[in-house]
């Protein structure tokens, strides 16, 4: 089992950060899969910056989701911007 996303925040080109329960952080590049699928349908910049938290991983408005293995999977971790993260 994957830790659940408790926080996203869009970047830009087409980056997220990423919060996860288990107090991990990270940065998912979604540049590279947008040419895949039906992820050209977050190329629109104003569509893709209306991420948010959906369950336990990321989502957009138009119901585009991703795999929370996924998410945990691509994300480069770095320092969490948050002191705390929930447990």
């Amino acid at each position: 089992m994957y830790p659940s996303v408790i926080k996203v925040v869009p970047k830009d080109n087409y980056q997220v950060y990423v919060e996860f329960d288990n107090n991990e952080c990270g940065i998912l590049n979604m540049e590279p899969y947008l040419n895949f699928g039906i992820f050209h349908k977050i190329k629109d910049l104003n569509l893709f910056l209306k991420v948010r938290v959906s369950f336990d991983t990321i989502e957009w408005e138009n119901g585009i989701d991703l795999d929370p293995q996924f998410v945990y999977e691509k994300c480069v971790k770095e320092k969490c911007l948050t002191n705390k993260v929930r447990l």
